[in-house]
Parts: structure tokens; C-alpha cells; sequence
């Protein structure tokens, strides 16, 4: 970038005068020596006060012409560092649709990303949770880290978020910055957020990640398998510590109901049925959405052993969600698991061991989770290979049963 090359003149449209003798003022923008832009500043000037492209005299009037000048030449060179900070090639032409434009009031990234922020924050509590507006700001302080550092500028019109932009975004983030591959996709997924919502308000016609192939880890097994929560049942943990986050632990895995939404839970939570199944009804934390779940005997025994040991009447005694994690490190190392193991691993659990590889519809176990869509049932929905094979024999069977070949 070179602001050398870059030249604000204005002059007097002449042959527009007036009966007064006014001329409308004229801009005009030089690029190198080839491009070149010429509009109308929508002023008129006495040719008398006019004199080698500025306003003479110390009139009021003089000074607010030449302020505005002073105003259009300075933002034209920062129009022109921003576009040439991510590209080369800008044309005069180029710069004065952005300038114009500006003055009509174009957004830029980083300012529509704010607003979208404040009224995110104004949803915290009835339908967004503080942990999410959280990873938005996250997601801004990057962001704006990488206009600076990259570019030189503090913010960046919204039509320069191009393809180039979003490949030197990720390889910052990822060779800069040092971060995972599944931060780096969850802060893209910010970005993303951000600009679907600009297209939706008009602000931006193009979808500007189209071509974008964020770099994508092998997915982690999440849930556990049919031994591995045998094992965790059964493999003695000599601390009182351990039982006690262990039981927690297979509460989720027997209901799926997530940390959050556990530590929540009173008696109050707790109806029997006609046919005399207890039921676990409430609204999930994050969402809002209502869930039902009926209690396996397992869960029910956990109920039963920790009855009226929590505070403030709170169904079941739980640590903070990091003791939690900590302690299922622990356990997961004496069981034998060799893998990451969180309590969150629980909710994958029902949704996959407990429920769909028994036969549970997915709508069912949507149902259960408190989930609005299908489609987010479908990411805790991994079908092993166990279902697979027990689903193709029980077909097998089923069509030996009808057919018979004569050979």
C-alpha cells in the first residue's frame, strides 16, 4: 500500500454557474497514473471565494467548505489503505462507491458485529444463554485482533469480507494465535452467524464463504460404549469422591439430562404417572424447551440414595461442572478408558447406548431431550456398529420367515 500514489483534488464545475455565480464543487481521486474518479461534493462556492482548490477568506462559510474537503480527502485515503490492506488493484473508481456510500451510512464488519452483540445481550434469559453471548464477544476480540494486526485499520467495510479475508482469518487463527482446529471452526461459525444475519438485513447481497473449506478433525466419540459403561458400574473407585461424581455421571447417561439442567432439578421436577412411572418434567436451561423423561430403575436408585443431601432442595448434590470433569479424569484413567471423558459425554450416552440403539425413535428421543429440532437430535444420534448388525440380522430373520428359495 502506497498513499503516494493517492490524490484528492477538487476544482469548480464552471460551466454549472449559476445566476448568483455559484459553481458546484467538484472531486476528484487519482490512483497511480491510470485511475481516475471525479463526483459531486452536492456544494456550491461564489467563484470570487475560490482560489487554487480551496475556499479563501475566513468567512464561515469558507471554513465549512474546506472543512468538509478536509473531511472527504481523509476518508478516501482510509477507504483506499482498508481495500488496498486486503487486495491489490484498487481503482479510483472503486473508492468513490465505497466513500459514497460510507456517506450514506455503510456498515462495517466489526460495528454490525457489535450491534449484533447488543441484542444478543438483550435475549440472555429468555431464549440465549450468557455462555453463548460469551463465545460471541470471544469471537469480536479475535476478529478485531486480526483487522489490526493484518491490516492496519480498526475496522473494515462489510463488502471488503471476501473469500482472501476469511483464508488469512483462519491462518491466523490457526498458526498465530496456536488454536485448536474445533475453536478455530466454532469461531468461523461466529463469523458465519454474523454475516447471514447482514444478509438478511440487506446490508450484503454475496455470501463471502462460498469456496470456504474450514479443515475439519476426525469427529470424537462421545458417547460411551456398552463396556465402558459397564465398566464404569463396576469397577471399584476407593473414594467417596469418585462414587459420588460416578453417580451423577449415570444419571446423565440414564436420562440425558446435561449439567446445567441437572443442578437445576427439585422435587418439584418429579411426577408418577397412572401406571406408576416416575417422570422427570422441566424446561431446559438453554433453550426453554420443555422435556419429559421417564425414569429407568437405575436413576431412580441414584435418586433414592442421595435423597434430601442437596441444598436449597435441589434434587441431587453436584459439584461445579469443572470438579465434575476433573474427577471423571480420574475415573476414566482406574476404568481403563483411554479417551477424553466429560460429563457432557452422559447426554451423548442416552441418546445413543440408552435409547436409539434400543429402538427409541429419534422423534422420541428429541422429545426427551428437550430438543426444538430433528436435526439436532441427529448429532447425538452415532449408530454403532452393534445396532447395525442387530438391525441387518433381526431383517434377516424377518425375510427368511416370508421367502424361501428352492434350490
Amino acid at each position: 500500500m502506497n498513499q503516494t500514489n493517492v490524490k484528492v483534488s477538487f476544482y469548480l464545475k464552471k460551466s454549472e454557474v449559476d445566476t448568483d455565480g455559484n459553481c458546484p464543487v467538484m472531486a476528484k481521486l487519482n490512483i497511480g497514473k491510470y485511475s481516475e474518479s471525479a463526483f459531486s461534493m452536492k456544494l456550491k462556492v461564489p467563484q470570487k471565494i475560490w482560489a487554487a482548490g480551496r475556499a479563501t477568506g475566513k468567512s464561515v462559510a469558507a471554513k465549512e467548505i474546506n472543512n468538509r474537503m478536509d473531511e472527504i480527502r481523509a476518508r478516501a485515503l482510509g477507504i483506499y489503505a482498508e481495500l488496498s490492506a486486503v487486495r491489490d488493484g484498487v481503482s479510483a473508481e472503486e473508492v468513490k462507491h465505497r466513500l459514497l456510500g460510507m456517506a450514506s451510512g455503510q456498515e462495517t464488519l466489526l460495528g454490525y458485529f457489535m450491534k449484533f452483540i447488543g441484542n444478543f445481550e438483550k435475549r440472555v434469559g429468555i431464549n440465549r444463554t450468557a455462555k453463548s453471548l460469551a463465545s460471541y464477544k470471544n469471537a469480536y476480540n479475535h476478529l478485531e485482533r486480526f483487522i489490526l494486526s493484518q491490516y492496519k485499520v480498526s475496522d473494515i467495510s462489510f463488502t471488503a469480507l471476501n473469500l482472501s479475508f476469511i483464508e488469512k482469518y483462519d491462518l491466523h487463527l490457526r498458526t498465530e494465535c496456536h488454536l485448536a482446529p474445533g475453536t478455530v471452526i466454532n469461531l468461523t461459525i461466529r463469523l458465519k452467524t454474523v454475516v447471514k444475519e447482514a444478509i438478511a438485513d440487506g446490508i450484503i447481497t454475496a455470501y463471502p464463504f462460498f469456496g470456504h473449506e474450514c479443515e475439519h478433525t476426525k469427529p470424537e466419540q462421545k458417547y460411551l460404549t456398552d463396556d465402558e459403561l459397564h465398566r464404569i458400574m463396576t469397577t471399584p473407585l476407593h473414594s467417596p469422591s469418585l462414587y459420588h461424581v460416578r453417580d451423577m455421571f449415570l444419571f446423565s447417561c440414564y436420562t440425558g439430562i446435561p449439567y446445567g439442567d441437572m443442578r437445576l432439578l427439585t422435587k418439584n421436577n418429579l411426577s408418577m404417572a397412572d401406571d406408576g412411572t416416575w417422570w422427570i418434567k422441566a424446561v431446559r436451561k438453554k433453550t426453554g424447551i420443555e422435556f419429559d423423561i421417564p425414569l429407568l430403575e437405575l436413576p431412580l436408585q441414584i435418586i433414592g440414595k442421595y435423597r434430601d443431601s442437596a441444598p436449597d432442595g435441589r434434587l441431587l448434590p453436584m459439584y461445579s461442572n469443572s470438579t465434575m470433569n476433573h474427577y471423571l479424569k480420574r475415573i476414566a484413567h482406574i476404568c481403563g478408558i483411554d479417551r477424553r471423558l466429560v460429563f457432557h459425554s452422559g447426554r451423548h450416552t442416552y441418546a445413543t447406548e440408552i435409547t436409539l440403539s434400543h429402538g427409541i425413535p429419534l422423534e422420541t428421543v428429541s422429545r426427551m431431550l428437550g430438543h426444538s429440532r430433528i436435526e439436532t437430535t441427529q448429532i447425538y444420534a452415532k449408530v454403532t456398529d452393534d445396532k447395525i448388525d442387530s438391525d441387518t440380522d433381526g431383517l434377516n430373520e424377518r425375510i427368511a420367515e416370508r421367502f424361501s428359495v428352492v434350490i
